[in-house]
């Protein structure tokens, strides 16, 4: 069974692409200056004892603003330092490195209140504190101890910050441009205190969730790349769709994040947007580009995780592909393995032609049976070649799997056309020997309706020959091979069994041949003493007609040269007669000792068959020196 592999895009990148979204938010949010958010002040803030209103001095100071407000005194000092450090904390590091421009309003409060707002500025106001704008009480008594307190304390704060007194809100837009003052202090800055509290609340909420979001997808991605990967489809399956499951959450909540960040900007641009005239102060401006550049981290973060669940759900969809493709080649490689076992064990060639057919048959039945395995072999084949040009992981433990499976199917078809050649020239090989056998039987037939009373005429003789030349004209019609040519076509098939049977068929035909050929011999001997005129002269026994027998003559069609004509006139002497006499016997003798052969052969009588042959001299066929 192949291994999967383990994750190839290391969790360290991830963790590091998403450790940098954290660290850009942190910086975007400023936290290492602020240490609070708003949502922990949220009380406070709503007492509106001072704001940030988003006006700028002349050179871009920032402006913090202490509104009227009569319990100023009793605020806690925790609480003033909680809400003058985030206020400080807002405006960007370049601007509060200007400094803050502090504009107390206290014209209808009292020089107590004066002076407990410049004793808290003065010991824990955070910021680079650059200037100090104060609006006198509006009663004179409180005008006039204002006055006499500022005249006692102001070398206090001389060394330290500036403090100029204003009589009145026209004085300070002396100072200020009214621009970047609010309604209250008599100038057309846009501010409400609650939506300013509330985009500062939503701001910070979704970069709080940027980061645990960019965090647990940290923790998310290091949990899926050191994971196990299963062995067996089923659990690769349902690891699948658990990690699907938690991705699909996480992608969710990234979605959900986008669409809150997209409207939160919505909302801060909404002033400019709905009404074209209206300008944003730059309070809402940073925070514009603020919302923008956490949408980027955003995007970011997206990007991150996405291409590591992108790699890592290929990675599990080829682990998987890898585990089917081998189930799949293991059940192919059973079922190749099974009809090789199968084409091994088919070893028979058949002994005769009806058990060639039924060998055919069979091995029909057994290609049939091979077409779905090898369909199936050579398509998981293809399948592994996609596999590879898909660049699988795997691709070099799937490659071997793929010429293993073709290898195997080579084998086997290579192996059923070698069995069909060797089936068919067995089919031809038996049929060979078939026809010879049935070209024999006709002829011990032939041989065998011809009586020997019928030959005695010259007539009779001369159709007997012509029969015999006739049916061994029916040879033609048969494609018998030379015994040397038949060992050559059918050499591979000449197993023992087989030898033994082409041996004594072409025996048979031997013997065959031979009968013709000595009934031949013998009618032609009858045709010409049949013709030869027989001339008295004085009996010599030198110049009696020798009898040449069979075994000693040559298969032709010629007749023997007669000896000189006797007239009609001539007597035969007693000699001739005599010797006349036992020619004839002698050839008589000679037929009848060639038909008992014929007559013992088919029995299959090999002693009287030996008896038939002795004395004959012609020519023999050599067919069983092929078989030996």
């Amino acid at each position: 069974m192949l291994s999967c592999l383990k994750e190839e895009m290391p969790p360290q990148e991830l963790t590091r692409r998403l450790a940098t979204v954290i660290t850009h938010v942190d910086e975007i949010m400023q936290q290492e200056v602020r240490p609070l958010m708003a949502v922990e002040i949220i009380e406070q803030l709503h007492r509106q004892f001072a704001i940030l209103s988003g006006g700028r001095g002349e050179d871009g100071a920032p402006i913090i603003t202490f509104p009227e407000f009569s319990g100023f005194k009793h605020i806690p000092d925790e609480d003033f330092l909680n809400v003058m450090t985030y206020l400080t904390s807002i405006p960007s590091v370049e601007a509060a490195s200007i400094g803050f421009v502090v504009v107390i309003d206290r014209r209808r409060d009292k020089w107590s209140s004066v002076k407990a707002s410049l004793t808290r500025i003065a010991v824990a106001f955070p910021g680079n504190l650059q200037l100090i704008f104060i609006l006198r009480p509006s009663r004179f008594i409180q005008r006039t101890f204002t006055d006499i307190g500022i005249k006692y304390y102001r070398n206090e704060f001389k060394t330290k910050v500036p403090i100029i007194m204003v009589n009145s809100v026209s004085d300070l837009h002396g100072y200020i441009d009214k621009s970047q003052l609010t309604r209250e202090l008599g100038g057309t800055l846009e501010y409400r205190h609650g939506q300013w509290v509330n985009h500062r609340t939503a701001i910070e909420n979704f970069a709080l969730t940027l980061k645990t979001t960019a965090q647990m997808l940290q923790t998310f991605g290091s949990c899926l790349a050191t994971a196990e990967l299963p062995r067996s489809m089923l659990s690769t399956e349902d690891l699948l769709m658990s990690h699907t499951r938690q991705r699909d959450k996480l992608q969710d909540e990234l979605k959900l994040l986008g669409k809150q960040g997209t409207t939160l900007l919505s909302c801060i641009q909404e002033p400019a947007t709905k009404y074209p005239n209206s300008k944003l102060n730059l309070n809402q401006l940073e925070n514009v580009t603020t919302m923008e550049r956490l949408l980027v981290q955003l995007d970011e973060t997206e990007k991150a995780f996405s291409q590591f669940w992108s790699e890592h759900h290929l990675k599990l969809n080829q682990c998987l592909q890898l585990q089917h493709f081998e189930h799949d080649f293991c059940k192919a490689k059973l079922a190749l393995d099974n009809l090789l076992e199968e084409q091994a064990e088919f070893t028979g060639i058949g002994d005769s032609v009806m058990h060639v057919e039924q060998l055919l048959k069979e091995h029909k039945k057994l290609e049939e049976k091979s077409q779905e395995p090898l369909e199936k072999a050579q398509l998981l084949a293809l399948v592994g070649d996609q596999l590879i040009q898909s660049h699988h992981y795997a691709a070099d433990a799937i490659r071997p799997r793929c010429v293993e499976l073709r290898h195997l199917c080579d084998d086997f078809i290579n192996g059923n056309k070698k069995k069909w050649d060797i089936l068919g020239k067995s089919l031809e090989f038996h049929r060979q020997l078939d026809k010879v056998s049935q070209w024999c039987e006709a002829g011990i037939y032939l041989l065998a309706s011809q009586a020997v009373d019928k030959c005695q005429s010259r007539e009779g003789v001369d159709i007997a020959l012509n029969d015999i030349a006739t049916f061994l004209g029916t040879v033609k019609e048969y494609p018998l091979l030379s015994p040397k040519e038949f060992y050559n076509e059918f050499e591979l098939l000449l197993t023992l069994d087989a030898k033994a049977k082409a041996q004594k068929v072409l025996q048979r035909l031997d013997d065959v041949q031979e009968i013709f050929h000595k009934r031949q011999v013998s009618l032609m001997k009858l045709a010409a003493k049949q013709t030869r005129p027989v001339q008295p002269v004085a009996p010599h026994p030198e110049s009696s007609p020798k009898w040449v027998s069979s075994k000693t003559s040559q298969p032709s069609t010629s007749v023997p040269l007669a000896r000189p004509l006797r007239t009609s006139e001539e007597p035969y002497t007693e000699t001739e007669l005599n010797s006349r006499g036992k020619e004839d016997d002698e050839t008589k003798f000679e037929v009848k000792n060639e038909e008992i052969f014929e007559s013992h052969h088919e029995r299959g009588n090999p002693e009287l068959e030996q008896q038939a042959r002795l004395g004959d001299l012609s020519p023999r066929r050599y067919s069983s020196q092929y078989f030996k």
